[in-house]
């Protein structure tokens, strides 16, 4: 994960301690719980990982280049996953702070597209990333590459879990 990418996460700024970063996570693990949030699964995935990226970190994000000022990053991607965690037929991986939706997509593709994904077709997937990501390339990686650069989680839906059991 880049540092931008768990800045936008935690929705940190500025100067900052160990001690901000996990006040941060804090505050996003609150919010984000599973027990508060039916997307809360994946974001808690990505709340944990940008924690365990920036936890150590002590200095200037904004001389890193990692910035998430104005950005609600998480708040916006947890209400679109809530839009589209319990439609069937969806893979959703996340790798860094994007969002990727593949599996049977056609049919929820309105829903997909009014929560704000948009389509990439040539990797055949819906994404979903901040608003304010700047490409440093127009290279067109392969989704394996994007797995091995920022790694990837698969969470699993609790209604797509508990189907997949019976």
């Amino acid at each position: 994960m880049k540092l931008s990418d768990a800045a936008h996460i935690l929705s940190l700024t500025g100067r900052v301690s160990p001690e901000d970063v996990k006040l941060a996570y804090r505050r996003a693990a609150k919010k984000y719980h599973p027990d508060r949030n039916p997307a809360g699964l994946e974001m808690m995935k990505m709340v944990n990982e940008a924690y365990e990226h920036l936890k150590e970190f002590s200095g200037n994000l904004d001389d890193e280049g990692a910035t998430a000022e104005g950005s609600e990053y998480t708040g916006v991607l947890s209400e679109a996953l809530n839009k589209i965690i319990n439609l069937e037929g969806l893979t959703i991986e996340v790798c860094g702070a994007w969002v990727w939706v593949g599996g049977e997509t056609y049919p929820h593709r309105t829903i997909l597209n009014d929560a704000n994904f948009t389509y990439a077709g040539k990797k055949k997937r819906w994404y979903f990333r901040p608003d304010d990501w700047k490409s440093s390339s127009r290279g067109s990686f392969e989704m394996d590459d994007i797995r091995e650069t920022y790694g990837s989680v698969r969470p699993v839906a609790k209604a797509q879990a508990a189907i997949a059991q019976q």
